[in-house]
């Protein structure tokens, strides 16, 4: 008797369920100049709630001044970007000495000549300022103050030595617009776009950010921090030598020209997003803080505020803004914590009998 044995079916391997693919999203991280973008828009609304009539010339003026705010802004922000205690007070000077420097050298030698001097001579006074800081010592602040009451000695000479104007060409092409758009306007966008590649592809530009962050750690990482801080206070002078040379045809010569770029620089730097703590630079924020201050001037004109009262009033937004900064970054604790480590503490020891 035979017994068939039968053979069991394969089991059957249940289809495989493909695992979704799960797409993480980027989350969206605000701008570091994002405020005062929204600054511009919301003083600028306000301008033609005042004034209704032509609301697009305000905008049009703004552009008009902003780019000679934002050349002297973005060697300012160069220097800020060094770290605590690093800012060059001595660029509205510069900007006024160059005024005269341009138009006297312009007048023998050409206006290109004269850009070229006026850069010379803030490149100049920066050099003044490096030998101070990295000679002798002396704290930025202190140093570019003596570089500025130099300086500005210098303009008074200049002031009283110098009858020439500006070249007509060079006028010509500083009032110069583009479908309404100022050349200079284009010509600064240009110079930011170049400040900003350099800050975020080039070695000398990683290296201000990383001293920036940490000068002990960048001088032990290989990078020359007195070559780095030397470089950058030579590039905030020229810069301001370079916007003294342009008002000195956009304006004329004055020996206030620049008194209030100092502060404004400051302000517009700090306005746009730039740590005052150091390691972070915001090119782009340097025109959106710079249309910003432009057009509250002239909304405050515009309402009948004093210059006094306008500066007051940048002075009180400037110091909202760090503090702002520093508690969203934690950078004001941590110099508190700092503050408290240094602080001698007595430890109780106890004894037991």
């Amino acid at each position: 008797m035979t017994t068939s044995t039968s053979t069991p079916a394969p089991a059957q391997t249940p289809p495989t369920l493909s695992t979704p693919v799960v797409e993480t999203r980027r989350r969206f991280h605000w701008p570091a100049w994002g405020w005062s973008l929204i600054g511009v828009l919301a003083v600028w609304l306000c301008i033609v709630a005042v004034r209704p009539a032509a609301p697009f010339d305000p905008l049009a003026q703004a552009l008009s001044l902003a780019p000679f705010l934002v050349l002297v802004a973005l060697g300012q922000m160069l220097v800020i970007t060094l770290g605590p205690g690093n800012i060059d007070v001595s660029v509205g000077t510069v900007v006024s000495m160059a005024s005269y420097v341009s138009v006297g050298v312009g007048a023998a030698a050409g206006p290109v000549v004269g850009i070229a001097a006026a850069v010379g001579a803030g490149l100049g006074a920066g050099l003044i300022s490096v030998i101070a800081i990295l000679v002798l010592r002396v704290p930025p602040i202190i140093a570019t103050l003596a570089t500025s009451l130099i300086v500005q000695s210098t303009t008074l000479l200049l002031a009283d030595a110098n009858r020439a104007s500006a070249d007509a060409g060079l006028r010509a092409f500083v009032n110069a617009k583009v479908l309404g758009i100022p050349v200079m306007a284009l010509v600064v966008v240009a110079v930011t776009v170049v400040v900003g590649l350099v800050l975020a592809r080039t070695r000398f530009g990683l290296s201000v950010l990383a001293v920036g962050q940490s000068p002990r750690a960048a001088e032990r990482a290989g990078i020359r921090v007195w070559r780095v801080t030397a470089i950058t206070y030579l590039v905030s002078g020229g810069l301001a030598g370079l916007a003294g040379g342009l008002l000195a045809a956009f304006i004329s010569p004055s020996t206030v020209l620049g008194t209030s770029y100092m502060l404004d620089s400051v302000a517009v730097v700090v306005i746009g997003g730039t740590l005052i703590s150091g390691g972070r630079a915001v090119p782009v924020g340097a025109w959106t803080g710079a249309l910003f201050f432009v057009l509250l001037s002239g909304l405050l004109n515009l309402v009948g505020w004093s210059v006094g009262a306008q500066n007051i009033l940048k002075g009180v937004l400037v110091v909202a803004v760090v503090v702002v900064s520093t508690a969203a970054t934690g950078t004001g604790r941590s110099v508190l914590a700092r503050l408290r480590d240094s602080l001698p503490i007595t430890k109780k020891e106890n004894t037991h009998g």
